[in-house]
């Protein structure tokens, strides 16, 4: 029996694996939650799930969730909040596995503590290893204790790489859909709007994460990700472009070989690789490979999609400059899509705050989180700036 704390219980990737238990109720029990902000999910997964403790993200929403368990007659859960709450979910003393599912840099410090807490930890959090990746691989490493990447495509290169060792990696090849504007001359982007850019030809997801597909900056987060999770520099790791989205990654060793993973495009097969390995067990997600017929691929155009591009500088540089990109490209994606800035203007105000940003390796979370902090400020002044200067030329 694995024992499981989910950092970001009410998202998909949570109720995602919350399925996967409820699919193996023999192998898996559900110890911890920290499920935000949304108070009646939370209720009725503590109702389901009865967990010994569950975290929410304000303490009135706490007091509120507790006095509710209470009337359930479910008083022995315990209720917390904030960032302590989560960290408390994360380094419960019973759990053998946490994942990492809270978006943004609002998980890292939870995952941090997992990792130092000695768990074994399930990432889908890819911000945390884009801004603290060195810090939390090295906790990972000194406690000898796996990463397990469950986003789809590093996932897919762990499995590859069961194929053979690291030294015989020549590389790593991440799978990209392209976005919604594979095909858009960019002398269009200018005329994006927001509902366009959120319609995503293959996949449903959150909103950031959707524009950030469609700018490839998405797949420039992977890029670090895979960096970090592989130990592989930024050029043994390359881009392709496939719109079916099939093939979900692929590595290539010295001898030519290449392994490529394809599967059912269901969350919960990462997932349950994640939380199984180094085991495979039964399941009933099946691809049907007599559908496998047309697979296309094209190398990506950095100079349309420049963000893919800013994403490799900043993995060669390390340090503050990844923290930096993401910070500045969440803020950047958010005034896009509250109509303040214009979608062609979003890479332009990621590469000055990257370039604003301090060089050199960062020693601790605090740093990190300063880090994001200033890159934020500067993000923000700079979309202030744009904006005071279109006022001024009409």
């Amino acid at each position: 029996m694995k024992r499981i704390s989910i950092l970001g219980s009410t998202g998909s990737i949570g109720l995602s694996t919350l399925s996967v238990a409820e699919s193996f109720p023999e192998r898996f029990q559900v110890i911890a939650l920290a499920a935000g902000k949304n108070l009646e999910t939370a209720f009725e997964q503590a109702r389901r799930w009865k967990p010994r403790v569950i975290s929410i993200a304000a303490e009135a929403h706490a007091e509120t969730l507790s006095d509710r368990l209470k009337q359930a007659g479910l008083s022995e859960i315990e209720v917390v909040y904030g960032t302590a709450g989560t960290i408390r979910v994360a380094t419960h003393p019973e759990a053998d596995f946490v994942v990492s599912a809270i978006v943004g840099v609002g998980g890292l410090e939870a995952t941090y503590a997992a990792v130092k807490a000695g768990k074994t930890l399930g990432i889908a959090n890819k911000e945390c290893l884009v801004a603290a990746g060195e810090l939390i691989t090295a906790e990972a490493r000194k406690h000898g204790k796996p990463l397990l990447p469950i986003d789809s495509e590093h996932n897919a290169v762990h499995q590859c790489l069961r194929g053979g060792r690291m030294n015989e990696v020549e590389r790593v090849w991440l799978t990209a859909s392209g976005g919604p504007f594979l095909d858009t001359p960019s002398s269009q982007f200018h005329l994006i709007t927001v509902a366009q850019a959120l319609n995503h030809p293959t996949w449903k997801m959150g909103k950031r994460i959707t524009i950030d597909s469609a700018t490839l900056m998405n797949k420039g987060f992977e890029v670090i990700e895979a960096c970090r999770l592989f130990e592989l520099p930024p050029a043994s790791i390359s881009v392709l472009v496939h719109p079916q989205s099939t093939i979900h990654s692929m590595v290539e060793f010295v001898d030519g070989s290449i392994l490529a993973q394809f599967s059912l495009t269901d969350m919960r097969l990462p997932i349950l690789y994640a939380l199984t390995y180094p085991e495979r067990i039964q399941s009933d997600m099946r691809f049907h490979v007599n559908d496998l017929r047309h697979l296309d691929f094209r190398p990506p155009d950095m100079d349309k999609f420049p963000c893919l591009r800013l994403a490799y500088e900043a993995a060669e540089a390390g340090g503050a400059k990844t923290v930096a990109l993401n910070a500045a490209d969440e803020v950047a994606v958010a005034a896009f899509l509250e109509g303040s800035i214009h979608f062609d203007e979003i890479p332009g105000i990621i590469e000055d705050a990257v370039r604003a940003s301090n060089t050199g390796a960062l020693q601790s979370i605090a740093e990190v989180l300063e880090a994001d902090a200033e890159a934020r400020r500067y993000t923000r002044k700079r979309i202030s700036k744009t904006l005071e200067s279109r006022t001024t030329s009409v």
